[in-house]
């Protein structure tokens, strides 16, 4: 990949911190296991970036878990258990439902709330898969789940039912997070992370959408990541003492792999329903970095993936910024897997 002279320069600042991308394919190196609380909370630095920031924790929109009742002689798509986690119903066993776990695998489970809604959201990464990493030590795992809930709580202001893959900070599989949205088949899938590695400088936010190029939900996929693009963008840019940083190609765009299909496993396993991957910004970027460390800075990358997502159920607006990518052969960041992989208590 083509890189700047600025970019060298950002790379020897930041290499320690930007150790993952966050991107995901389906490859998964063996992680240490680890059970994590389905707490939801963002560990975030200070807005001073001229020394080390300090460890803050911000409060975004959460839900309040419904009482669990018996599940026996329901059929619901998929539920919420007791300890907060969403599981994909899979089947029957006995007087309980069989459902996915995080990691990939079934258990029966008799009490829970069930659960369906029009969209659904990913927040990236989580537990021992902390995605990228800021110079300030910014972890996209608590990032992703942050501005998740902004976009969600701005969705069900405007009566939009939605369900979201990871509630918590905990891991949970590529293959797991695409069951709960075939279970549910939401009518719009948005998986949200912050990026890495950029190419250099740039005039406004490099915010990358990537979108489905196999299936039937192709052309929606390319809409709904056209109509994500233009409302992040939008809603970033209203922050001027920001020094955005950005790939070349920023914009709505696809990666295929060698075969052919959608190279990131987390749109090509949700084909049939319209999805996009993406990418809001730099958390590598210092300036942007204390920015998503805000909880304005964290509302306004929500909000602006809630509206793209507003005009794509509302609407029949095109979208734009689409952009023809340049060639990648580098992988994406690892993670994603089932190796190693330890389930939270799932109640």
């Amino acid at each position: 990949m083509r890189r700047t002279s600025t970019l060298l320069l950002v790379v020897v600042a930041l290499v320690a911190a930007a150790c993952s991308s966050g991107k995901q394919e389906t490859a998964d190196p063996p992680l240490r296991a680890q059970t994590i609380s389905s707490t939801t909370t963002t560990e975030a630095p200070s807005t001073t970036t001229t020394e080390a920031p300090t460890t803050t924790t911000t409060e975004p929109p959460t839900t309040t878990i419904p009482p669990p009742g018996p599940l026996a002689g329901t059929t619901p798509k998929a539920v919420l258990t007791a300890t907060g986690i969403t599981v994909p119903v899979v089947g029957t066993e006995g007087d309980a439902l069989l459902v996915g776990t995080p990691c990939g695998r079934t258990t029966p489970l008799k009490q829970g709330a069930p659960i369906d809604g029009t969209v659904v959201l990913d927040p990236g990464h989580g537990g021992v898969e902390p995605g990228a990493v800021g110079p300030g030590g910014l972890q996209e795992r608590h990032l992703n789940v942050a501005v998740t809930n902004y976009a969600r709580a701005a969705l069900e202001a405007n009566g939009v039912g939605v369900v979201l893959t990871r509630t918590g900070d905990y891991r949970i599989t590529l293959a797991a997070r695409a069951k709960i949205v075939k279970a549910i088949k939401p009518k719009a899938f948005v998986s949200i992370h912050f990026n890495a590695e950029p190419d250099g400088p740039r005039a406004g936010p490099g915010t990358e959408t990537y979108y489905q190029t196999k299936g039937t939900s192709a052309a929606e996929s390319k809409r709904l990541a056209g109509l994500i693009y233009e409302e992040v963008v939008k809603a970033l840019s209203q922050f001027p003492d920001v020094s955005w940083m950005a790939d070349t190609d920023a914009g709505a765009k696809y990666r295929t792999s060698s075969g052919g299909d959608d190279y990131y496993g987390i749109i090509r396993q949700t084909q049939g329903t319209p999805a996009s991957l993406a990418e809001l910004g730099f958390i590598v970027n210092p300036t942007e970095e204390a920015l998503y460390a805000r909880p304005e800075g964290q509302k306004a990358a929500g909000e602006g993936v809630a509206n793209g997502i507003l005009r794509f159920l509302r609407t029949k607006d095109p979208g734009s910024g689409f952009t023809e990518p340049y060639p990648r052969e580098e992988p994406a960041g690892g993670g994603g897997g089932a190796d190693n992989c330890q389930d939270p208590a799932i109640g």
